[in-house]
């Protein structure tokens, strides 16, 4: 992994021209260009632990679902309770094969008429065609809608005063995935007020962290992050790129799909079963390999949470080895600032992954330090939008 992109070129964000203009460095993060860092990574890093950190989460893809047989055509092919979400609230969930291995990674949220999704635009076309060959009795319309809309992240103690001070809404109003149509208010330089743009607001909460996500459509986009830019650094805050994202996500042990886990695991080995499934709600795609797995009650290799010594920072897809002998490997590592360290995600087998368990890669030495996985429901969930 990475799960290689669908499209050789990079999507840009919408936001790409603005960020350069304000300094940032550009590359490659989920498929998309989108912000590695304006500079100081730590500085950014700072923002989410300290104060608030602005993102921009335009790696995403959007799908809304209609029709009488929606909620029971997706509850039939994801892997969660799709059935019992009441107006305003969302779930996050996968879509397995046959065969029970990740295809991909998918937020619903269910409103009064339809289903909205959210997903990746590295994995789009692939993800529109598996959906749409369930489709066959059922009455359901899919609409991709990727191009409509664009996503703002809140991160960081003081999110959630940011948002009440732009919008007078109180995050702790929403339960976890839950969400509301909001307005945020446009101050102009001259004292007066113009007019408010309307956005969705979603609460998200990674390692009992919680956040603020602006989905709004594209035509407000360069003028709500301008705005909610401001509102930020009035709190001591600022912009955050990829760079310090992974490593803070690496800090609170969440996954991202496409680079921690993805088409080549199952459920159980990317250690989701317990944030991303429902063992309740009957028939899904998939459903016989999960439930054969947790009956067995092992896989042979699982997803863990690895430190680091030394200043080098791994590579993707180094190998991980335990006296000359592989036992995993590496797919993602970066310098944190809080805490300070090198840290990373890798599978290893199941006799290698207790906690504490010294390994070996080409450039030094790591250990595991926590088994990852939500043991909380969303409370540890990825960047899905479905990070």
């Amino acid at each position: 992994m990475p799960i290689t992109p669908e499209n050789e070129t990079p999507i840009a964000t919408p936001l790409a021209e603005l960020h350069r203009t304000a300094g940032a460095n550009l590359s490659v993060w989920f498929g998309c260009t989108l912000p590695s860092n304006w500079g100081d990574a730590k500085e950014e890093q700072r923002f989410a632990n300290q104060s608030v950190a602005l993102i921009d989460k335009n790696y995403r893809a959007y799908f809304t679902f209609t029709g009488p047989d929606r909620v029971r055509y997706l509850n039939a092919i994801l892997t969660n309770n799709i059935k019992d979400l009441r107006e305003g609230q969302g779930v996050v969930s996968l879509l397995l094969s046959a065969q029970g291995r990740i295809l991909a990674e998918m937020e619903i949220f269910a409103s009064r008429e339809q289903l909205f999704g959210v997903s990746f635009q590295m994995i789009r076309q692939r993800l529109t065609e598996v959906i749409e060959k369930y489709i066959i009795m059922d009455d359901v319309t899919l609409t991709d809608d990727t191009d409509k809309y664009g996503t703002l992240g809140l991160e960081g103690p003081q999110a959630a005063r940011v948002l009440q001070e732009l919008t007078g809404f109180d995050l702790a109003a929403l339960p976890e995935l839950g969400f509301a149509d909001v307005h945020v208010r446009v101050d102009k330089p001259n004292g007066e007020t113009g007019e408010p743009i309307p956005c969705r607001v979603v609460k998200r909460t990674v390692a009992n962290v919680v956040s603020a996500e602006l989905l709004v459509e594209r035509k407000y986009l360069e003028q709500l992050w301008e705005v909610v830019l401001e509102a930020a650094r009035r709190n001591g805050g600022g912009p955050m790129g990829y760079a310090a994202l992974s490593a803070q996500r690496l800090a609170q042990g969440a996954p991202w799909f496409g680079y921690d886990f993805g088409e080549k695991q199952i459920p159980h080995e990317a250690a989701l079963e317990t944030s991303h499934i429902s063992y309740t709600k009957g028939c899904y795609t998939g459903q016989e390999i999960v439930e054969r797995v947790r009956s067995r009650g092992q896989v042979n290799r699982r997803r863990v949470l690895l430190e680091f010594s030394g200043d080098r920072v791994p590579g993707i897809d180094e190998t991980l080895t335990v006296d000359g002998k592989p036992v995993g490997h590496i797919t993602r590592a970066a310098r944190s600032w809080f805490p300070p360290a090198i840290l990373g995600m890798g599978f290893v087998t199941k006799e290698t992954r207790a906690i504490g368990t010294n390994l070996q890669w080409s450039g030094g030495s790591g250990r595991i330090v926590e088994r990852v996985g939500s043991t909380d429901g969303n409370k540890v969930n990825s960047d899905s939008g479905a990070v």
